[in-house]
């Protein structure tokens, strides 16, 4: 009996220390984009663009598709930074993506359509 309790508990804590793929991949993104919050410099705001970029290309997740808000904000950036056409586009993809941002979304888009 004694054996029967030490080999379960010796397979729960190998089962426990399974790793998890993770749902979306990121590429660094997170702190290219608070950077570029935080200093607010061309060099930065590139840098930011070019980890979006990579996010948007590169999807190698569970569940392979971009994740939330990664749209609207890349969108974002490229309005801001004066494409804006290319930015419409991708907050648009956002709502398509993610149905439930419409709201907030649609609010920035016409915004920026005025």
């Amino acid at each position: 009996m004694k054996n029967l309790i030490i080999l379960a508990v010796f397979v729960i804590a190998i089962s426990s220390c399974q790793t998890q793929t993770s749902l979306y991949s990121w590429y660094g993104s997170e702190d290219a984009t608070y950077t570029y919050a935080k200093r607010g410099t061309e060099e930065t705001l590139a840098k930011a663009m070019e980890q979006y970029e990579k996010v948007l290309s590169k999807q190698t997740g569970l569940r392979k598709t971009v994740p939330p808000g990664v749209n609207a904000e890349y969108g974002y950036l490229l309005c801001k930074s004066g494409k804006k056409k290319e930015g419409l586009t991708l907050l648009r993809a956002e709502i398509q993506a993610y149905p439930e941002s419409e709201k907030f979304i649609s609010r920035i888009i016409s915004q920026l359509e005025k």
